[in-house]
């Protein structure tokens, strides 16, 4: 296989809500685990893990909805994506200093290269990515309404 050829890897798994975020953070740090760069990036496995929270979250508390969460490592990004059954977009908040709740995109906005959202029929996609220190950032960066 030639370098300039993608090579992927991800896991896939769907997270009621009865379950709650925990389980997803598990699962996805046990998947974590095996990705050779997460042992010297504990700070980005970390916010990895608090995307999962938050877009897990987001889909129970505000979709009402089951969370599919996939994990994809492109050898250049891993990507977090849930998946949700509602239609409306993902917007960060503008919350006030008093606020206990709303700022969990502005969070992954901070943590993450670049996130997205994408509706489909039967709901959305968010996504974001992480780009691990010393690896090439990907070629285009995607904005919130997954433009470049």
């Amino acid at each position: 296989m030639a370098d300039s050829e993608m090579r992927a890897v991800g896991w896939a798994q769907s997270f009621p809500m009865s379950q709650g975020a925990r389980a997803g953070r598990r699962w996805a740090l046990g998947h974590l685990d095996s990705l050779e760069w997460a042992q010297n990036a504990p700070d980005l496995v970390d916010s990895v893990l608090l995307t999962v929270t938050e877009f897990i979250t987001n889909a129970h508390k505000h979709a009402h909805s089951d969370a599919q969460l996939v994990l994809t490592w492109d050898s250049t990004c891993l990507h977090v994506s849930v998946h949700d059954a509602s239609p409306k977009p993902p917007a960060p908040a503008d919350r006030g200093l008093d606020a206990t709740g709303g700022r969990g995109l502005t969070i992954v906005e901070a943590l993450s290269d670049s996130w997205e959202h994408h509706p489909q029929r039967d709901g959305k996609t968010v996504t974001a990515c992480f780009v691990p220190p010393g690896y090439p950032a990907p070629d285009h960066a995607l904005s919130p309404d997954g433009t470049t």
